[in-house]
């Protein structure tokens, strides 16, 4: 094990992006997207316990992208992630976190010194997905770090599922920031830290995540 309890065999993967806008802007924001990637997105369906919706796209590698909006709801006003999206949207929107995937998110509570949230959502196939996640305050605290997702439902279930047929890879995620300090998973997170291209632009609207370079069949794609 690491210092901080994690397992050495348990490898910590991207498992998606979230991108954060107003619910009226939702339906443009998923058109322009695909667009710019060349593929489509689905309707993911609503996160009750969240307050939140999305539409996702599958990519290759196991990863997938999920556009995000808060909903008119109590729990968009209470659950840690309903209230990101809704302060990311209220900033004009924009990227809002790198979500890494872990097989023991116990681990991560021993070292968050918090519990995990269950998270589900019914896709409109009627498929009901579960997972638990952490980290979502820390990512509040410090944008640059991502938060931590362990699913509970099959594999074929995973909004990535079948993502090697778009043909679209992230190949590099932006994120600015004076220190690249990812917070108290740091070590654990190495292994991802050569997808990170760090920046350091006091002036800039926004720290944190702030573009993704794709690779996609039409070429390479940057979206910020």
């Amino acid at each position: 094990m690491t210092p901080g309890g994690i397992r050495q065999d348990d490898v910590m993967r991207l498992d998606h992006i979230s991108y954060a806008c107003n619910s009226s802007e939702l339906a443009d924001v998923v058109q322009r997207i695909g667009l710019e990637l060349g593929n489509t997105f689905v309707d993911g369906g609503r996160h009750p316990s969240f307050g939140t919706r999305n539409f996702t796209l599958p990519l290759a590698h196991g990863v997938y992208i999920e556009i995000v909006s808060s909903l008119d709801h109590p729990s968009a006003q209470k659950a840690p992630f309903g209230r990101a999206v809704a302060q990311r949207a209220s900033t004009g929107g924009g990227w809002m976190s790198w979500v890494v995937a872990t097989d023991d998110i116990a681990k991560v509570e021993t070292l968050l010194g918090r519990r995990a949230a269950a998270g589900h959502r019914i896709r409109p196939d009627g498929v009901d997905l579960h997972w638990r996640q952490l980290g979502v305050l820390d990512t509040m605290e410090l944008p640059q770090s991502p938060f931590f997702v362990e699913w509970e439902s099959p594999k074929e279930h995973h909004p990535a599922f079948g993502g090697e047929r778009t043909g679209i890879k992230i190949l590099g995620i932006e994120i600015n920031c004076p220190t690249q300090d990812l917070g108290p998973m740091s070590e654990s997170l190495e292994p991802l830290t050569g997808l990170i291209q760090w920046k350091n632009d006091p002036e800039a609207d926004d720290f944190g995540l702030t573009a993704v370079i794709f690779e996609t069949p039409h070429g390479h794609v940057r979206i910020d």
